[in-house]
């Protein structure tokens, strides 16, 4: 076919694309039709160099393809179903509809095809890169000189939005740092955003940082066929990550409407829209078309999807080293019951970052797939897997100062099929991933979240980084599980619990050490989020603590007792989990004939689902060595008490207990 057939053919491919994208905006009277429509071009000539299987979407070594810029729903929409992706012509007429398989923003899991949940900008981008991280320590682990078992590409289409977000930097600094020759991204450089042209907040040389980033930079007009098939061709050989800055036209096609920000996010309106069709020889009354020939065209894709994983299959059956299979195996399954977590019985006094150290080692050492880091703070957080190497041969992943793209970076690593990762910062520095960790919960994606230096017990470094309000933020984040284990015994627990869920979790962890409680408890087990660790018949009091807060509680229990006051202790791990239990387990860890108080160092407002009263921080704490904050806002033996006695309506009495001293 001569190329001027070709590309007539290209024209009529895209044209279909954008009239689909505005047509399924109209119905719904809601989304985005400029991006798609001016994107149309770049996606036909990407279909061409994808290599996919709509028959298969969790094929291993398929190219993943990351739309950033989510609210490009009518272009992903319309090119999964063209594909032949399970997505029909109804599913697209249903668009932004109520329990449709096509939402406002792509979810993971929801819609084949889809490869991760976007739509908050610059996400997609972090998410590339993580999803090319994780293809780089896949093949570090089962390539061999012979035979390559994963040699795909990872493609992400962004927007001027995408990287005016500061997440953006992050992780293209990373990837150009990192050298993921395998990740192509697909800049819509349309100069357009809600409020107008990006020159009213944005004048930076986009190419000339990412030059300064280590990336290899493609400049091409993103409407001429030929520029980007030569641009893709290339990126597919570079030798580093590659950006294309493909200067487009928003809404390209629609009419009087085209190259303004009034197509970004509205529907075009229906005369606009026939107007537009009659002019590209399409019929102007009807919708959803999709002539037979671009059909043809683009379902192409079963076929050659079907065939390149048959070879690859082949390809991996003929792998001439037997090892390359069983490693491959082995990251495809993980097993837990290999892991020999440490015995913490006997270790006295512990804080429980150290003691989640020594748990990653163990199960680093013995599950291939775990690798992960920290936001520059591995020896604070301990999180360095000792003996294991630097990423992306060894485990050790140096993610810099990017908390904000770490989290989504790992997102990615997760969904990819090869990688359980986990994440590390303090506490307070979550603020900074929040977005990332919302997603993770979002899409069920289990990544591990490691939050160290949990409370006040920072001390001397202050209000600024004491997180107070943190914990109970997470707590509000459905399908988000938070750890707050109140020795080492309990951290172990906490991981044979988090391992087994596919789920994000957050483990906050000490920075002072916490004394090791024997392991046998009263009534229920950690895996539940709350069980008892002193019960007393007749109680009348219930105290509920997690973390730092569980050893001044039981002590206080125990001068609550001088006073006539029967108390139970109930340790609190994950109160997300006990919330999840049913009435029966919640009865009978929490006595509903007790009067119930909760005692932890943050805001702590959620406990009110059970208590009568809290005793948690009111303010920002200070500036300190740790145990004279713990004195002044109350959470001692003395302060707990006090607090109890409150509740209970008695006069605080001064005991006296030889074991504890005076209280």
């Amino acid at each position: 076919m001569a190329m001027t057939e070709q590309n007539t053919m290209r024209k009529k491919m895209a044209t279909t694309i954008r009239f689909l994208a505005a047509d399924m905006v109209q119905k719904a009277n809601s989304g985005h039709p400029g991006a798609p429509m001016g994107l149309a071009d770049i996606a036909v000539v990407l279909s061409e160099h994808l290599n996919h299987n709509p028959k298969n979407p969790k094929w291993l070594n398929r190219d993943r393809l990351v739309f950033s810029g989510g609210h490009g729903t009518g272009l992903i929409y319309s090119l999964l179903h063209l594909w032949g992706y399970d997505l029909s012509m109804e599913d697209l007429k249903n668009f932004r509809q109520l329990d449709s398989k096509t939402p406002g923003h792509p979810e993971y899991g929801h819609t084949d095809g889809i490869e991760i949940t976007t739509g908050p900008l610059g996400q997609g981008i972090a998410n590339a890169v993580g999803f090319a991280m994780a293809a780089s320590y896949t093949a570090g682990q089962i390539n061999s000189e012979t035979c390559e078992l994963i040699d795909h590409k990872v493609y992400c289409l962004c927007g001027d939005g995408d990287l005016q977000e500061g997440i953006s930097y992050e992780a293209c600094a990373l990837a150009g740092h990192l050298k993921l020759k395998d990740l192509v991204l697909i800049y819509d450089s349309n100069q357009i955003t809600i409020e107008g042209d990006t020159s009213i907040a944005w004048s930076e040389d986009v190419a000339k940082r990412f030059d300064a980033q280590g990336w290899n930079v493609l400049n091409i007009n993103g409407h001429c066929y030929d520029d980007i098939d030569q641009a893709l061709s290339s990126a597919k050989s570079a030798d580093k990550p590659t950006i294309i800055i493909a200067n487009t036209i928003i809404g390209k096609g629609a009419g009087e409407l085209e190259g303004t920000h009034h197509t970004h996010g509205a529907p075009l309106g229906d005369k606009i829209i026939a107007e537009s069709k009659a002019k590209e020889g399409f019929d102007p009354e009807q919708t959803f078309q999709i002539p037979e020939d671009v059909l043809l065209r683009f379902r192409c894709a079963l076929e050659q999807g079907d065939l390149s994983e048959k070879e690859w299959i082949h390809r991996q059956k003929e792998a001439p080293l037997i090892e390359q299979n069983i490693a491959l195996e082995r990251l495809l399954s993980p097993d837990f019951s290999q892991i020999n977590f440490p015995d913490f019985a006997d270790s006295g006094s512990m804080a429980t970052r150290d003691s989640n150290g020594k748990i990653l080692n163990a199960i680093a050492k013995a599950v291939p797939s775990f690798i992960g880091g920290s936001a520059d703070l591995s020896p604070s957080n301990k999180t360095d897997l000792k003996e294991m190497g630097t990423f992306p041969k060894g485990k050790n992943i140096f993610f810099g100062i990017r908390e904000h793209s770490m989290a989504a970076i790992t997102n990615a690593m997760a969904l990819y099929g090869t990688v359980i990762p986990f994440n590390a910062t303090f506490f307070v520095f979550s603020d900074y991933l929040k977005p990332s960790a919302r997603i993770a919960a979002l899409t069920n994606i289990q990544n591990f979240f490691i939050w160290t230096h949990d409370s006040i017990g920072v001390g001397e470094d202050g209000p600024t980084h004491e997180p107070i309000e943190h914990i109970s933020q997470f707590r509000a984040l459905p399908n988000f599980y938070v750890w707050r284990p109140a020795d080492a015994t309990e951290n172990v627990e906490a991981w044979k619990t988090a391992l087994e869920m596919k789920a994000p979790h957050g483990f906050v962890l000490s920075r002072q050490k916490l004394k090791t409680l024997k392991p046998t408890r009263d009534f229920g087990e950690p895996s539940r989020g709350a069980y008892i660790v002193r019960k007393r018949e007749n109680a009348t009091l219930t105290i509920m603590a997690s973390g730092s807060e569980l050893m001044p509680s039981l002590q206080a229990a125990c001068f609550l007792e001088q006073m006539d006051i029967q108390t139970n202790v109930v340790s609190v791990p994950c109160l997300d989990l006990f919330n999840e239990q049913d009435a029966a387990y919640k009865a009978a860890v929490i006595d509903p004939a007790t009067k119930v108080l909760a005692v932890e160092a943050a805001t702590a407002v959620e406990y009110y689902r059970y208590a009568d009263d809290v005793l948690g921080m009111e303010s920002f704490g200070a500036s300190a060595p740790a145990e004279e904050l713990f004195k002044k806002f109350g959470f001692t033996i003395k302060g707990i008490k006090k607090r109890a006695c409150i509740l209970m309506g008695v006069e605080n009495k001064k005991i006296t207990i030889e074991k504890f001293g005076e209280a």
